[in-house]
């Protein structure tokens, strides 16, 4: 077995990524959909702006057994950990290849002067254990949640809307934010305290801005609803539309700032954004999301919008220098 860079993928690569992609997802409880070819050739192709990828296969003979991706976000040497996938065929696990892939990762995200890494896997999967083993800890438990829109009555949507509260209005931008409410923005997603913890990365205007053109870049559409007074921003929430796939979107951030709680404005921007979904983007039939386990406010928000439970996820951390290498 051997442990090859791929750093320009040919075509042939990426079918073999992807088929090592479909066959660990065949073998783990059920959760999010298989991912598509087309899916899997983009993420391959293109680091989302503000961020750059690496990639290593194991392979034997002609044929890949195992990948790892790393992403490294910002500059090198920014105070913002990596991001590392490793993904090995179920039939190929115990035998040290995900360990061989993690060393080759840990080299790469050192020497980019990265001090911490983190990984997100499903729970009740052997990487739980595999990372346990080389020195990561759990820092975050997540819900995956699911919503289906026909299950959400329009006529209950326009109800929620127009019970906002009283002294705030509705705002809404696709793409960048403008500039009169960026810093605002930034301000209101420090309200998100189950990421800050870790992420060590600080959302100010320019992080906002670039957020939102690596969505552009790829692709995809970004949707935010704000609430807001003045340009104070209270509360929002955003969803991408995927280029690929639309017709299941993706929540990403969503958050009140605290001295502004209590007053239903997450069900409220939430409320606004369906409503304006179904208006702009009817292809648009699922919306999923992840809540931090012990976020019982957002979890209690989004279940009475109409979101299920679908999956357990958890976020693992390790220190550099704890990686094998």
């Amino acid at each position: 077995m051997d442990v090859i860079v791929v750093d320009d993928p040919t075509d042939e690569q990426i079918r073999q990524w992807h088929a090592v992609l479909l066959a660990v997802h065949g073998a783990e409880p059920a959760g999010d959909p298989a991912p598509g070819p087309e899916h899997t050739a983009a993420w391959l192709l293109g680091a989302e702006q503000g961020s750059r990828q690496r990639f290593w296969a194991a392979v034997e003979g002609d044929e890949m057994i195992a990948v790892a991706a790393l992403r490294l976000p910002g500059e090198p040497g920014a105070d913002r950990p990596g991001e590392i996938d490793i993904r090995v065929r179920p039939e190929r696990r115990r035998a040290g290849i995900g360990t061989r892939l993690l060393t080759e990762a840990a080299e790469g995200l050192r020497g980019d002067g990265r001090t911490s890494v983190l990984a997100q896997v499903s729970a009740g999967t052997p990487a739980i254990p595999f990372l346990e083993s080389h020195g990561f800890h759990c820092v975050l438990t997540l819900s995956g949640l699911l919503l289906h829109l026909d299950d959400v009555p329009a006529e209950r949507v326009a109800a929620l809307v127009a019970a906002g509260p009283p002294g705030y209005d509705l705002v809404r931008w696709q793409g960048v934010v403008p500039d009169e409410y960026a810093a605002a923005l930034a301000r209101a997603k420090h309200a998100m305290a189950d990421m800050s913890a870790y992420e060590g990365a600080p959302w100010d205007a320019d992080r906002v801005r670039e957020m939102a053109e690596m969505v552009n870049k790829r692709g995809d559409d970004l949707y935010t609803v704000a609430a807001v007074q003045g340009t104070t921003v209270a509360g929002f929430t955003e969803i991408v539309v995927p280029a690929l796939g639309p017709e299941r979107a993706a929540q990403y951030d969503t958050a009140v700032v605290p001295e502004h709680r209590g007053r239903r404005l997450g069900i409220w921007v939430k409320a606004a954004m369906l409503e304006w979904l179904r208006r702009e983007r009817p292809e648009v039939r699922e919306i999923e999301t992840d809540n931090a386990g012990d976020n019982v406010h957002m979890l209690a928000v989004n279940e009475e919008l109409g979101f299920r439970r679908q999956c357990e996820s958890r976020e693992y951390q390790a220190a550099a220098g704890d990686l094998p290498g």
